[in-house]
């Protein structure tokens, strides 16, 4: 039931990166655009992004989709809160981490907040399950995930990570449902509601 990680670990090939110099890769990418995407040298050139509904990304595709959104103009003052990074046990070349982070939107966001001013709005993350894969014969990244709500009643982004969650938070929800707070489908009332019957006829 509980897994001995040392040992698991252990199993890894002798030509793999040593844990430590794997998080260290993972925190100077994440801090080499103060968390937000980070640096194309160090992405592989078969790097793939992936987020809950968003992905997979190429390598091309990823960096210009990064570099199409100014986010420090939109959020001068933003705090990144990345803590909790180890390698997974099985997969000896993943780094997880949890990622939250703060900040009030006092410039552009564009296209999506065209006012000089911005919003005014402070935007509170919810804990988000992240990782970032390491290539061990290269030090390169080649997977790259993030925005996975562990905790969605934490914030104010309706329970959303990564952009989507920002733009609930400012107002801005983009006009999918995969953009806005889960709601309860009619199937899913419906099946409750049956089963909550079935067990008052038991």
């Amino acid at each position: 039931m509980f897994i001995n990680e040392p040992e698991e670990l252990g199993k890894r090939p002798a030509t793999a990166l040593a844990t430590d110099e794997m998080i260290v890769i993972a925190k100077r990418f994440l801090a080499s655009s103060g968390g937000l995407g980070g640096d194309p040298e160090m992405l592989s050139p078969t790097f793939t992004f992936e987020g809950p509904v968003v992905g997979p990304l190429g390598k091309k595709e990823f960096v210009n989709a990064i570099g199409s959104v100014d986010f420090g103009a939109a959020f001068p003052d933003f705090t990144s809160e990345f803590y909790g990074f180890h390698v997974d046990p099985f997969e000896g070349n993943r780094v997880w981490y949890t990622a939250r982070g703060k900040g009030k939107n006092t410039g552009p966001l564009v296209p999506f907040v065209p006012k000089d001013s911005g919003t005014g709005i402070t935007v509170v993350n919810p804990p988000q399950v992240c990782s970032i894969t390491i290539d061990h014969s290269t030090g390169l990244i080649s997977r790259y995930t993030i925005g996975y709500v562990v905790d969605r009643t934490v914030g104010n982004t309706g329970g959303l990570g990564g952009l989507y969650g920002i733009l609930y938070a400012l107002g801005r929800p983009l006009p999918f449902p995969e953009a806005n707070p889960w709601k309860k489908s009619i199937q899913y009332d419906l099946f409750n509601k049956i089963g909550g019957l079935l067990q008052k006829l038991q």
